[in-house]
């Protein structure tokens, strides 16, 4: 059966979340952010369904603490 995942690399991820180089690697130290996968030994890109549910989940949480004001 053939994934239809696909990867971002770190340019990628900092456009789709609106956050810095900087910010994303603190998070993922922090675990509050998902951690990339290595390519090679100096590559490393992100699963996009994760980063994508990152996402979702941020937006998700930011209309509920809306509505609770």
């Amino acid at each position: 059966m053939e994934s239809t995942e696909s990867l971002m690399r770190l340019r990628d991820v900092e456009t789709k979340t609106a956050l810095r180089k900087s910010k994303i690697y603190q998070m993922v130290k922090d675990g509050d952010f998902p951690a990339p996968i290595a390519l090679t030994t100096k590559s490393k890109a992100w699963i996009c369904s994760e980063v994508n549910g990152w996402v979702r989940d941020k937006i998700a949480a930011s209309r509920a603490q809306g509505e609770a004001a």
